[in-house]
C-alpha cells in the first residue's frame, strides 16, 4: 500500500504556503532539480526561484482552487489567487509531481478579476 500523497494535494499545499507565510511547507515540496517556466522565467532554478518568487507570499491572502486535474505525473491546477489589498487574478499552472515532490511548474498568467473588458467584449486595440 502506498503512501504517497495525491498529486494534486501536493499542488494545492504549496499554494498553500504561500497563503500561509509557510517557507517551510514549500521547501519541503519543492525537488533539488526544480525548474520554473512562466512568460517572465526561463526555466530558473530552486535557489533562484526562492530568491525570486517566494517574496511574492506576502502580498498573498489566499487562492480558489477551479480546477486540480492530475494528468500522470502532471497536475493542471486553475485559480484565483486574492491579494491582502484585494486584487484578484486568475491563472492556471501546470506542476510536474514525482516523489512527492514538485519537479517543474509551468505558469500561464490569467487576466484580472473583475475582467477588464465588458462582457462579450475585448481590450486593447
Amino acid at each position: 500500500m502506498s503512501t504517497a500523497l495525491p498529486k494534486a494535494a501536493i499542488a494545492k499545499a504549496a499554494f498553500e504556503a504561500y497563503a500561509n507565510d509557510d517557507r517551510a511547507a514549500i521547501e519541503r515540496l519543492i525537488a533539488e532539480d526544480f525548474s520554473f517556466m512562466s512568460p517572465l522565467d526561463n526555466g530558473i532554478g530552486r535557489e533562484t526561484y526562492f530568491a525570486r518568487c517566494w517574496p511574492n507570499h506576502e502580498t498573498i491572502a489566499a487562492f480558489h482552487f477551479i480546477r486540480a486535474v492530475e494528468a500522470g505525473d502532471e497536475v493542471i491546477v486553475t485559480y484565483e489567487g486574492e491579494t491582502h489589498e484585494g486584487r484578484r487574478f486568475r491563472n492556471t499552472e501546470v506542476l510536474t509531481v514525482r516523489d512527492d515532490a514538485i519537479h517543474a511548474v509551468e505558469v500561464y498568467f490569467g487576466w484580472p478579476l473583475p475582467h477588464e473588458a465588458a462582457p462579450g467584449g475585448f481590450t486593447g486595440s
